[in-house]
């Protein structure tokens, strides 16, 4: 039976020993800055070396998140703490920014990266592209259904991680810029003030249109066994340690039951989950029937259990009727009637009828102490327990030993094993080893072999093992190679000999971002105009007028590609490209990286990187030109300073989204609303249905208007908008993006 790797959730240290003692093969966990979950606890850069050192010890794996959008100022700061996760020595990294993968190539090759799922890769053409961005591993995009994965998997080598439980969010993966719109915290750099989860306001009544059920995929886990799935992912690095346990505790038991025994293990597996709070359960968007349910519009979406509503408000706490039994030391949640992010806290005092109790039962009005804002007639929900104790065993976590990289040779009268650390220290020792008649040994089981040292200083690092085909090794022998190997190693080095020296790194990227220079300015501003079929003309006629690479007009200068095409429907979008460029097109706009894999064999072709596909700073500049694109579209969400300060260094002509309505927001899911809809501070946006693609997409009502800066080119977006609108607003471009 094939069984995928069960990865889980860590937002702090002690969540890394909750999954690591209930069964995860390994984690995901971030330090406090450039990494998606930035609002959680995180870890120190200590704790991150214990933890690591600690699963290693277990033969389990710890994958560090770095998967935020830089802006062109951080990239120093960014480099540093890529240094630092590469002495920590993660299993992998989780990245989003182009940006990032550059660095990292370039500069730190021995790190393993995997795709975010923010990086919305979502076919095939897109993991072509991954696979020569150098990633092991994609993230696939949140929306893609089980039929999609199905086909995607036939077509690539790379292995393919999926989230099978947890909180969903309503926007295709990495092109949410909700948040970002409604006060700068943005999404893609940890910042989400989950604004899918406020109650907004229409025509035809109020609810709360962008808020989905969550995920839970029990039922699919045998079909993702059969698919040779790598890994499945459990959300929730914002939720505490009794999450981690239940949701770790119930996948664990799923994937290592067999498939004749699957259907009697389900119900226990839901009972597990239960246990902690969140929303209703849906298959998410893997089944059709699901995608068309999974908005919960008359719903709060806050997790936990409903307990009751506030019923008066003091200074020193609240009252309300409970319904279900609650104890001193739960967790507890109170929700706003709009929605938005309530104070949690655990209770540690409760008064029925003016005396202390330690519990309170079903129908009891009940006192709960605090010193937080309560919101009146609030919601109170239970988030879960009291929480195990980690702090002895987190105390005795060992100190992280160093990281010893090794080269193996082996062939059929020798075996070589060399620390590129010191490479005149070298082990090696004669053999003679016959022709396999049937399992031959490969590089990736000795590599695997070497990767087990039992010193106290010493732990694995980069093992590389190159192996003369047809070999036959036993392995008790390759156990004892590997015993002797190391022997000799621990008795002839000292960890003081081989340590990471981060300061040449670090001067070699000082010293070639130093010579980045941007391209001059001048005097020359190029106009592009992106247009309906039938809609607002460009001002200017000297405009290149762009439009759907499916609607096509005598007048388009440029075909623009969709930012989201379905496995099922690449065929469709190829032959598109090829009548486009048949008739004499050779500008194309492409909002995401799957485009470049489509458009990599057309010659004479002009390839502009666009929204929503984000290149936020120089060195995501750099990745794209590799990928072929000839001028981008700078990040939507920047501002101004990270602007200016990114055109310096660019070495490609950057265009500026000057006017336009600019998607917020694009689903697969049904939303329940239609035109337009306002938050609760009479705020306004436009929801809109495209019946041929099968996507909504929500706009703000404000027209996106700012000035032009020298050195950038002029993008108008005259998809949504019109050259003469009065209520505009400039999105982050006069304010700091958070």
């Amino acid at each position: 039976m094939n069984k995928p790797e069960l990865l889980a959730p860590a937002g702090t240290p002690a969540a890394a020993l909750a999954a690591l003692d209930a069964g995860a093969d390994a984690i995901y966990a971030g330090l406090s800055r450039f990494n998606a979950r930035e609002r959680g606890e995180n870890f120190t850069p200590e704790a991150m070396a214990k933890v690591i050192e600690h699963f290693h010890r277990h033969g389990k794996k710890v994958y560090v998140t770095f998967n935020t959008l830089l802006k062109e100022q951080e990239l120093p700061d960014a480099f540093e703490q890529l240094a630092l996760l590469n002495s920590l020595r993660p299993d992998a990294l989780l990245v989003q920014d182009l940006g990032v993968i550059r660095m990292a190539r370039e500069y730190f090759p021995d790190l393993n990266l995997h795709s975010s799922t923010q990086m919305e890769f979502h076919n095939s053409a897109g993991l072509a592209v991954a696979e020569k961005l150098g990633v092991s591993r994609v993230v696939l995009e949140r929306q893609v259904t089980l039929d999609e994965l199905k086909l995607i998997k036939s077509k690539t080598n790379l292995e393919i991680e999926l989230f099978i439980h947890g909180a969903l969010c309503c926007s295709l993966s990495g092109i949410c810029f909700f948040s970002s719109y409604l006060g700068g915290y943005s999404g893609n750099r940890g910042k989400c003030k989950q604004p899918c989860r406020r109650r907004y306001f229409s025509e035809k009544g109020n609810g709360f249109f962008f808020s989905t059920q969550d995920l839970c995929a029990i039922e699919l886990i045998p079909e993702f066994r059969r698919l040779g799935i790598a890994s499945l992912k459990i959300e929730g690095r914002l939720r505490q340690t009794d999450y981690v346990t239940a949701a770790v505790s119930a996948y664990r038991m799923l994937i290592d039951t067999p498939d004749e025994e699957f259907s009697a293990a389900i119900p226990k597996a839901r009972k597990i989950l239960s246990e902690v709070g969140g929303r209703r359960w849906s298959h998410g968007f893997y089944t059709p029937d699901a995608a068309k349910t999974i908005i919960r519009a008359d719903a709060m979406g806050s997790t936990g259990k409903l307990c009751g509503s506030v019923q008066a408000v003091s200074k020193n706490g609240f009252e309300f009727t409970t319904s279900t039994r609650l104890f001193i030391g739960d967790r507890i949640r109170i929700q706003p009637a709009n929605g938005e992010e309530g104070p949690a806290l655990a209770a540690t005092k409760f008064f029925v009828d003016n005396k202390s109790v330690n519990k309170v039962m079903p129908g009891q009005r009940v006192f709960v102490c605090c010193d937080k804002t309560i919101p009146q007639r609030g919601q109170v929900f239970r988030l879960g327990g009291s929480l195990t104790d980690y702090s002895k065993m987190l105390a005795a976590l060992p100190e992280p030993r160093t990281s010893l990289d090794l080269d193996i040779t082996l062939t059929a009268g020798e075996i070589k094993v060399v620390p590129p650390a010191k490479t005149d220290l070298v082990w090696k020792k004669t053999l003679s080893l016959s022709p396999a008649k049937s399992r031959s040994a490969s590089a990736e089981q000795v590599a695997e072999e070497f990767k087990a040292s039992d010193s106290p200083l010493w732990g694995a690092g980069t093992i590389r093992a190159t192996v003369e085909p047809g070999l036959f090794l036993p392995a008790s022998e390759l156990k004892q190679l590997r015993r002797e190997a190391w022997e000799f190693f621990k008795e002839n080095l000292t960890p003081d000999m081989v340590v990471f020296d981060p300061r040449a790194k670090l001067e070699a990227f000082r010293r070639d971002y130093q010579a980045l220079k941007g391209l001059p300015v001048t005097d020359k501003r190029i106009e592009t105009a992106a247009l309906r079929a039938r809609g607002e003309e460009p001002a200017s006629r000297k405009c290149y007028r762009g439009a759907s690479v499916f609607e096509l007009a005598s007048a388009t200068g440029e075909a623009i590609l969709p930012e989201f095409m379905p496995e099922t429907k690449l065929p469709m979008l190829e032959r598109a490209i090829r009548k486009a460029y048949d008739s004499g097109i050779r500008r194309f706009r492409v909002p995401s990286l799957y485009g470049a894999e489509l458009l990599k064999d057309y010659p004479d072709i002009e390839i502009t990187f666009s929204a929503p596909l984000p290149v936020a700073n120089s060195q995501a500049v750099l990745m794209a030109k590799e990928l072929g694109a000839t001028r981008s579209l700078a990040h939507i969400e920047l501002d101004k300073e990270s602007l200016s300060a990114m055109r310096e260094k660019s070495v490609l002509d950057l265009e500026l989204y000057r006017l336009g309505r600019p998607v917020l927001l694009v689903t697969r899911g049904t939303i329940p609303a239609e035109g337009e809809i306002r938050d609760a501070r009479n705020i306004g946006f436009l929801v809109r249905y495209d019946s041929k693609s099968g996507l909504t997409r929500l706009y703000p009502k404000k027209i996106h208007s700012i000035p032009r800066l020298p050195g950038f080119h002029d993008f108008f977006d005259l998809t949504m908008a019109n050259w003469n609108a009065e209520d505009t607003d400039s999105f982050n471009f006069e304010r700091e993006l958070s």
